[in-house]
């Protein structure tokens, strides 16, 4: 459910543009206009291969028909004929270098491609052209959402809402980009606002409850996820995410029970059996949680915290090996996971193996090193291995950052290495 909302479509276009296209046309008629009449109603009605066929007659008698290459790029957009989209807007820019929604719908081609840069320099052109264009910078904070750059992308929506206050998929993406920025805050601002605009937006109110839930506010979560649920019964999105918001609350029952609904809805759905095996660990049924996190991989091989979650389930059932395993099949998939090095680390550790441990634990901080856990498991391995400088260094850099040492460690470390501190 939760996804940008792409506004300015190839459709709108047609649509916006329609009038334009039957005052050019008023006058006299000759074939090519002929042609292009019957290219419009056939895009009209979802004929996409026939509208392309007339629209390409229609400029071969008038190659200088921009407004037909301008349907017909909007036609080759929705086969996701992007280079010859492109092409037609390109064509279209050279006869009306001033056409700002032709820089836009290149742009949208152009973004379609995965080609960002280009995208956003042609709703810059476009911007340049009609600074009141909203659908330009909505596609421009769109494009840099998808870059990664969310200052940006909440830029560009920020100017699209001051030009049109009630655009509620700007404020919603808008949401989306302040989430990516851990502004939760700012994000359940916007939905709420969304939701004021249209009260039967479901996404609104299921994303809103993924921010309450970041902020863990978890009981204004669960109300989200339960109005986006009364909208859409058959959101299993919406169960998994009130399920997730139960667990946090420690109301297990209640969270498998969501769990099971969206298997009901959704039987492929790897976060629905992800997240009921993460619930029947911690109420200790292992059996349980191992089927549904290997219920999850296959459906998903490539859900490395499924293998991860599995690996914690085998560690407390004793099956170290199977713990070890799992741990590296999800490193393979993701090798920047700080989390599953640590969790292998602390499970050679466990088994005596020190040095794969402090290999796994260094891993483990190369990624993350603002996380003091690590320095503290691996001291404890340094000093399992009786290298107790090390150890040491290790204790001191966990207490820089804010964590202390068991005391009991303590202890036995300054026993072993005759050092105080």
């Amino acid at each position: 459910m939760m996804g940008v909302r792409n506004k300015v479509t190839f459709k709108k276009v047609l649509l916006r543009s329609g009038i334009v296209l039957c005052l050019f046309f008023t006058g006299c008629r000759d074939e090519s206009v002929e042609h292009y009449d019957r290219g419009c109603s056939h895009y009209a009605k979802g004929q996409y291969d026939l509208a392309i066929s007339e629209l390409t007659k229609a400029v071969r008698i008038n190659p200088k028909s921009a407004n037909a290459y301008y349907v017909r790029g909007i036609a080759y957009g929705k086969k996701s004929l992007y280079d010859k989209a492109i092409g037609d807007f390109t064509k279209v820019i050279k006869m009306k270098p001033r056409d700002a929604d032709a820089y836009i719908y290149r742009g949208l081609a152009y973004y379609d491609k995965g080609e960002y840069d280009r995208a956003i320099s042609d709703c810059t052109m476009a911007i340049n052209i009609d600074t009141r264009s909203a659908g330009a910078y909505y596609n421009r904070g769109l494009t840099h959402y998808q870059k990664g750059e969310y200052d940006q992308a909440v830029s560009d929506y920020t100017m699209a809402i001051l030009i049109d206050p009630f655009d509620a998929d700007a404020r919603y993406n808008r949401g989306m980009a302040h989430c990516a920025k851990v502004q939760y805050e700012k994000a359940i601002r916007d939905y709420t606002k969304v939701i004021e605009i249209n009260p039967e937006d479901a996404n609104a109110y299921y994303n809103r409850g993924i921010a309450y839930s970041w902020e863990g506010a978890y009981d204004l979560a669960i109300y989200d996820y339960t109005k986006a649920i009364e909208i859409e019964p058959k959101s299993s999105d919406a169960y998994i995410g009130r399920g997730q918001a139960h667990y946090s609350k420690g109301e297990y029952d209640l969270a498998i029970s969501d769990s099971n609904k969206a298997l009901e809805i959704n039987p492929n759905s790897a976060d629905a059996y992800y997240g009921r095996g993460v619930t029947y660990h911690s109420k200790g049924q292992y059996d349980q949680a191992i089927y549904d996190h290997t219920k999850a991989l296959e459906i998903d091989p490539n859900l490395t915290n499924a293998y991860v979650e599995r690996g914690l389930v085998y560690y407390d059932k004793g099956g170290y090996d199977r713990a070890i395993l799992d741990y590296s099949k999800g490193l393979e998939i993701d090798p920047n996971d700080a989390i599953a090095y640590y969790n292998r680390g602390i499970t050679y550790t466990k088994k005596g193996e020190y040095e794969e441990a402090i290999s796994d634990f260094t891993k483990a901080i190369e990624i993350n090193p603002r996380d003091a856990g690590f320095y503290t498991n691996r001291a404890i391995a340094y000093y399992r291995k009786g290298e107790y400088d090390k150890a040491w260094e290790d204790v001191h850099k966990a207490q820089s950052s804010g964590l202390q040492a068991q005391p009991e460690f303590l202890k036995l470390l300054r026993e072993a290495s005759g050092r105080e501190k």
